[in-house]
């Protein structure tokens, strides 16, 4: 099974608001990078989009290494999810997205890793101006 890193993140003017997401996927050399906004979103739902867009990016299973500044998209994947499927996602928010996630995340083993934002990590300083671009994009549709 092939390693890969995947760096995520998700911006959002507002709150809600307009938003944007964007991911770089990382495996030896290679590199993919790609990036989308929203008009009207949430930040977590940007933080989720990103990660549910650089998975849907492997064309094989693979063991995934998240890096993403989201407390949220972190512990979820580590920690919550499991519980809140078993609880039928019962007062748990964005469970479109969190379904979603669990259909294109089964083929991969994933582990998150929280990385503080805004703090010199090259690849998350670059998925946060990607994703902050695209927000900007958004609002101005």
């Amino acid at each position: 099974m092939k390693i890969v890193c995947l760096f995520s993140d998700g911006s959002c003017l507002n709150n809600p608001g307009a938003g944007g997401w964007a991911y770089i996927l990382e495996y030896k050399n290679a590199v993919k990078k790609s990036s989308g906004g929203e008009v009207m979103t949430t930040n977590n739902q940007m933080e989720l989009r990103a990660v549910i867009e650089g998975l849907k990016a492997l064309k094989e299973p693979c063991e995934v290494r998240l890096f993403t500044d989201s407390q949220y998209v972190a512990n979820a994947i580590n920690s919550w999810l499991s519980g809140w499927v078993k609880k039928n996602f019962k007062n748990v928010k964005n469970i479109p997205l969190w379904l979603e996630y669990l259909q294109i995340s089964k083929p991969h083993k994933i582990k998150a890793t929280w990385v503080k934002a805004h703090n010199g990590h090259p690849q998350n300083e670059e998925c946060d101006k990607m994703a902050r671009d695209e927000a900007l994009k958004a609002k101005n549709e």
